[in-house]
């Protein structure tokens, strides 16, 4: 097929990288505009523009993909179907109906759970224990178009937020060439959504990171999990930030203690008293240091029972 692609992250290459090696012809890649990083603002490429030209392939890259000359631009590549992997601007009615087998995205999760903008790290924040990929038909909404295939993805124990990322962008890029096969042999089916059992994500946010301590120790060790590696979780310790980096759940308590408290000290952790169980530390960054094991933090900061985090 003669393919429009429009991607940005580096969640989108794997998609690419495969629809090149399956054999079909990337007429454009379309990716958000290059933006400044860093003290120098050194303008940085997006991951599929850095792909896209290692593959020699041509890049369009508008402010808005909706304006007129953007939109008549891309009906001169006469494209066969448009695949569409977290491009970052919503397109408008002319594009989704502009190719022949108009547009196609893979969403990462098995919708219609977890629309919207981070279904990646809210299935981790959530404790799910499995999540997904789908490559749906695209409509004028936000993710409520009709589903062509789906994979399940099961989580792993410790699974992350960045792991996680890996696994479903592999899963998705699988599914999309699976996805193209059958439009192309005309055996796809859309299968329109449930809409009243929809649940949408919320954008993730730095400050989402900041440990509520009242919270059970169970919600926050998700947390620390979904959110690694950005923005990741933190607290205060004296003054200063301490990332959290990895942790684990021990029910029950050592004493009535107020949450946030320092319950017990040893040799290769320390516990946390939360509002239901204790969060016990075992990878940590304090504010100007590297990451490291709790154990290697412990010899050089020394804790003590009683202490407590502040907020």
């Amino acid at each position: 097929m003669k393919i429009i692609f429009m991607g940005t992250p580096d969640f989108s290459v794997g998609t690419l990288e495969k629809l090149i090696e399956a054999g079909h012809e990337i007429v454009l890649v379309v990716t958000q505009p290059d933006k400044p990083k860093g003290r120098s603002k050194a303008l940085q490429f997006s991951p599929v523009k850095e792909a896209a030209l290692a593959h020699g392939l041509k890049v369009y890259q508008p402010r808005r993909i909706r304006e007129p000359q953007c939109v008549e631009y891309l009906r001169e590549y006469r494209a066969d179907i448009a695949v569409v992997v977290a491009f970052g601007q919503i397109l408008p009615k002319e594009i989704l109906e502009m190719p022949k087998f108009g547009c196609v995205n893979v969403h990462a999760s098995l919708l219609p759970k977890y629309r919207g903008a981070s279904p990646i790290q809210w299935a981790v924040i959530q404790g799910e224990e499995v999540t997904g990929v789908t490559t749906m038909r695209m409509d004028e909404g936000v993710d409520t178009g009709d589903i062509i295939l789906q994979q399940e993805v099961r989580l792993r124990e410790g699974e992350t937020g960045g792991s996680l990322f890996g696994r479903l962008s592999e899963a998705g890029a699988e599914l999309c060439v699976k996805t193209l096969e059958a439009i192309g042999q005309g055996t796809a089916v859309f299968t329109p959504q449930d809409h009243q059992k929809a649940t949408h994500t919320k954008m993730i946010q730095k400050q989402m990171g900041n440990l509520d301590w009242s919270r059970p120790a169970r919600e926050l060790e998700c947390l620390i999990r979904g959110l690694n590696p950005w923005p990741s979780a933190y607290t205060s310790l004296q003054g200063k930030t301490l990332k959290i980096w990895k942790a684990s759940v021990e029910e029950g308590a050592l004493g009535i203690q107020p949450p946030g408290t320092i319950m017990e000290v040893g040799k290769v952790a320390w516990k946390v008293q939360t509002g239901q169980g204790l969060l016990v530390l075992e990878e940590v960054q304090l504010e100007g240091k590297k990451r490291m094991a709790a154990a290697d933090f412990l010899r050089g900061f020394p804790l003590e029972a009683g202490q407590k985090f502040d907020r």
